[in-house]
């Protein structure tokens, strides 16, 4: 085993067994400190093997730019019929394996449920029902429109390739996407139209590196991601120029942890000033998502909130739900009287402990960063904040770059002890 120092506290790793590579690991390293403006990927020596954090995909798959991801689209609408037309590119239609027609924009074909079958029409044919289409392109660029007919709904485009099948008596929708073409679809339903440029590089990067880390989410139903916001909202294809020219500037980029792994890359709305360490929220602590004090998320627009709700209503849920004595008078001021100045984990009183994540799902709350206020029978909930607030601020970081703050520096600030890296840097370091 052959042991570099680079700086105090960290060392290159190099199995002599394979000599070969020695020269190519140092170039890589160094290349990486050059360009990406985070301190290099190293191991830290701690005279033993590294601690696996719970961020690791399990059976590593050796990504790259050009991945394909099975996408599930319009997953919360129940659809009987649709129109797929292409809008550019020529398609073919594979029905059940065999190869049906080829078709271009100048032609659609509406898909129907029959029977738990896909009855499949064009303009000039009936051309059968099947159990299985697949729409493919060989062309370089493609991209399709998808008009719902039943129910009816607005149309939406997408990149790449469709799969379909009937699940349940509906149609069962997979987008086949290359990976930076869904990203930038994800970049725009996540975001917004009108950020910098900067801002999007980060946005793209931390979404490549979530649907990555998350890539297997759901193997077992026979795709990988699908379009709602606990995998990442999805809407389609993204046409703003800003938003495509992000992501192809960032084309392979992810974000690792100090042991290779790549991180879960988490981001909320607004922290009201404060960002919380992982272990407020999960339960479990990562050496990267840890709290910091975000001053570029005041003044934007989720920085403050308000609600107010019956006094009777929180005693009672206090009381029923999290044994909260609120017949003690000094148990009941303190729960008419709650105050953050700085984010808290629990409303507490002696040994009671009422979790803040759980109030703010029962009441729906935006954010459990909150103080209380009385108003007669009605308090005040005074709110700062929107989301977990684990991760990057997305309007703090809108905030940081039109202040001239660049990507790197918005990773930094928001994560801690994290490295950008290639994804073919990161295979290489994988074999």
């Amino acid at each position: 085993m052959f042991r570099l120092k680079l700086q105090r506290r960290y060392t290159v790793v190099c199995n002599m067994k394979r000599p070969e590579k020695l020269t190519v690991i140092f170039l890589a390293l160094f290349a990486l400190a050059a360009t990406s403006g985070i301190r290099p990927i190293v191991k830290k020596d701690k005279g033993g093997p590294a601690k696996k954090t719970k961020a690791k995909i399990a059976d590593w798959n050796k990504f790259t730019a050009g991945e394909i991801v099975n996408i599930k689209i319009l997953s919360l609408t129940k659809i009987k019929e649709l129109v797929f037309a292409p809008e550019i590119g020529n398609y073919q239609l594979i029905a059940d394996g065999k190869n049906l027609l080829t078709f271009d924009a100048q032609n659609a074909l509406k898909i129907s449920v029959v029977n738990d079958s896909l009855e499949v029409k064009s303009f000039e044919k009936y051309w059968g029902k099947f159990i299985s289409l697949r729409v493919f392109s060989s062309d370089a660029e493609k991209s399709f429109k998808l008009k719902c007919l039943n129910p009816d709904r607005k149309p939406r485009f997408f990149d790449d390739n469709l799969n379909i099948t009937v699940e349940t008596g509906f149609l069962r929708l997979l987008n086949e996407s290359v990976l930076d073409n869904y990203i930038a679809g994800v970049s725009e339903a996540e975001s917004g139209l009108y950020s910098p440029i900067e801002f999007y590089k980060v946005q793209a990067i931390l979404a490549r590196t979530y649907a990555l880390t998350h890539y297997t989410k759901h193997q077992t139903e026979g795709f990988n991601l699908c379009d709602q916001v606990h995998c990442q909202a999805f809407f389609g294809k993204s046409h703003e120029a800003k938003i495509i020219q992000a992501v192809n500037a960032t084309r392979g980029k992810v974000v690792v942890d100090d042991d290779m792994n790549l991180i879960v890359a988490v981001f909320h709305s607004n922290s009201g000033g404060q960002t919380v360490n992982s272990e407020d929220v999960w339960g479990t602590s990562t050496s990267y998502l840890r709290a910091v004090n975000d001053t570029f998320s005041l003044k934007m627009p989720n920085a403050k909130w308000q609600r107010k709700i019956l006094a009777s209503d929180w005693l009672d849920y206090l009381k029923l739900k999290h044994n909260y004595p609120v017949d003690d008078s000094s148990a009941r001021w303190q729960a008419l009287h709650f105050k953050q100045e700085s984010r808290k984990i629990n409303l507490e009183y002696a040994s009671i402990k009422v979790p803040l994540k759980n109030v703010r799902t029962d009441f729906q709350l935006k954010s459990t960063f909150f103080s209380i206020e009385p108003a007669g029978d009605t308090l005040i909930l005074n709110g700062r904040g929107f989301g977990h607030g684990i991760g990057m601020c997305q309007e703090g970081a809108m905030r940081m770059t039109k202040a001239g703050y660049n990507y790197k520096d918005v990773l930094n600030f928001y994560y801690r002890n994290v490295h950008l890296i290639d994804l073919k840097d990161l295979n290489f370091f994988r074999e």
